[in-house]
């Protein structure tokens, strides 16, 4: 990728440079010409203008003879470093200020071009035959007494404007040259920016697919590539924390299916091959009762949390009351809270509240809010379910005076197979993924659940729900 780059960037380089050359060299060197050319010609137009009026009236007034309008012309001629013709009305030059060059004296123009002096600026390359080279011309009518009596002619090398066109290109060129040595070093500047940023990138990249996802983050900048980086840091991140919750997850799935079935195994071979003698046969098959029991929840649990996950499982929304639920659900565990002497006190805060939710689903969420309180409540205690409404919700309360969970346990209460040190002794059933499910199902209704827990004390769960004033 490096080497790609880089040989990206040469070519970008030296591309724009040679562009540039050419662009300065041809099209630009041609028009700045063109431009002087123009320029040139309307200065010589103007000199001409003067020469008229200057010369040509007293020429034609016979108060300066051609020898003495030559000196003047001359000496023009030699101040615009151009060539000067004086021309009769019949088209013969009169005067020429280089006539040793090209004879052109007693020469009639007409006879070489009918047009050329009609034309205040001729096409450059006219009178190819008398103008070796190509020149800027200019023709001025010189008018006396309201009649056209010559011509001033004046021509300008147009190898003298080339030749200043270069002189000014050549002077482009160096700043072009400047210009592309700097350039260089912002192309140089701008390999170091990218490639160097996006090899410790790549490099980062390398480490986490091999499993390094403690290799630090690469780039600390606040540009572009920081962002990258630190999306990448992040997706590290992800990715590290979803390692360890496989990881964590086959642990703890192996675990509770090991735990089960190795009894089931055992007991089973047991009665099987006669250890267990006939007349305990009821116990232990109620053991494996038990455990298949257990097996089944965990199944079950494991494949609801999969529907939530894969957006697989759909609410059936009605509006019903969640008092007469929560006193069905309370009903359900008569037989629990009369093995402990658990007193359930149900507070509703109006006879009738309405919800709009599933009502499976929020039933599934009170019976694990309520299992999970029965187990870790002392004997002899107190379960406090309370509704109440506030606004356009309801807030649901499921409240233990029992054992508490740990400070450093209430943020993980909610992840899958998490049980607290202490419960493990207590919850011989349970599977861990009670309080998962129940935050899934409060989650997929968009709304929230929190937890108020102190150690010793109790443990309080309270999530809301919408509230309706439809009838039913």
């Amino acid at each position: 990728m490096k080497r790609t780059l880089f040989m990206k960037l040469i070519l970008l380089y030296f591309a724009s440079a040679v562009f540039m050359f050419l662009l300065l060299n041809t099209y630009g060197l041609n028009h700045y010409a063109e431009k002087l050319a123009e320029e040139k010609k309307m200065q010589l137009y103007t000199q001409a203008l003067s020469i008229s009026n200057d010369y040509m009236t007293d020429f034609y007034n016979q108060k300066l003879s051609l020898s003495d309008l030559s000196s003047k012309v001359k000496a023009m001629s030699t101040m615009l470093d151009a060539r000067i013709w004086i021309v009769n009305k019949n088209g013969t030059v009169l005067y020429d200020t280089t006539p040793s060059d090209t004879g052109t004296e007693s020469i009639n123009i007409f006879e070489l071009d009918s047009d050329f002096l009609y034309q205040p600026f001729p096409a450059t390359g006219s009178l190819k035959s008398v103008l070796k080279t190509p020149m800027v011309s200019v023709v001025y009518k010189v008018l006396y007494k309201y009649q056209v009596r010559g011509y001033v002619v004046i021509h300008y090398s147009y190898e003298k404007i080339h030749k200043s066109s270069l002189g000014f290109t050549d002077t482009l060129n160096i700043c072009l040259l400047i210009f592309c040595a700097f350039q260089g070093v912002v192309f140089a500047y701008i390999y170091y920016a990218t490639v160097r940023p996006l090899n410790k990138i790549n490099k980062a990249a390398l480490e986490y697919t091999k499993g390094n996802y403690s290799y630090p983050k690469p780039i600390h900048t606040t540009d572009e590539f920081g962002t990258l980086s630190n999306s990448l840091a992040y997706m590290a991140g992800e990715i590290r924390n979803l390692d360890n919750y496989q990881k964590k997850f086959v642990a703890n799935i192996s675990h509770d299916f090991r735990s089960p079935l190795t009894s089931i195994k055992g007991y089973a071979e047991a009665l099987l091959d006669g250890t267990i003698p006939y007349e305990m046969k009821d116990k232990y098959l109620g053991i494996i009762s038990f455990e298949t029991e257990r097996l089944t929840k965990l199944t079950s649990g494991l494949l609801t949390l999969n529907g939530f996950e894969n957006r697989g499982t759909l609410l059936e929304l009605t509006s019903f009351d969640i008092n007469h639920i929560i006193k069905k659900t309370a009903e359900s565990f008569e037989g629990s809270c009369k093995d402990k002497k658990i007193t359930l006190n149900l507070i509703f805060s109006n006879k009738v509240t309405l919800v709009d939710a599933d009502m499976g689903k929020i039933q599934q969420v009170l019976y694990n809010l309520l299992d999970n309180a029965i187990k870790f409540s002392h004997h002899s205690s107190t379960i406090k379910i309370s509704t109440q409404e506030k606004g356009d919700k309801v807030f649901i309360s499921v409240k233990d005076y029992g054992i508490g969970i740990p400070k450093e346990s209430i943020n993980k209460v909610w992840e899958r197979f998490y049980k607290t040190d202490s419960s493990r002794g207590k919850d011989k059933k349970g599977t861990g993924l009670g309080l998962s499910i129940t935050k899934e199902i409060i989650s997929a209704h968009n709304e929230n659940i929190n937890v108020i827990s102190t150690q010793g004390v109790g443990t309080e769960f309270v999530f809301t729900l919408p509230r309706t004033d439809g009838f039913i």
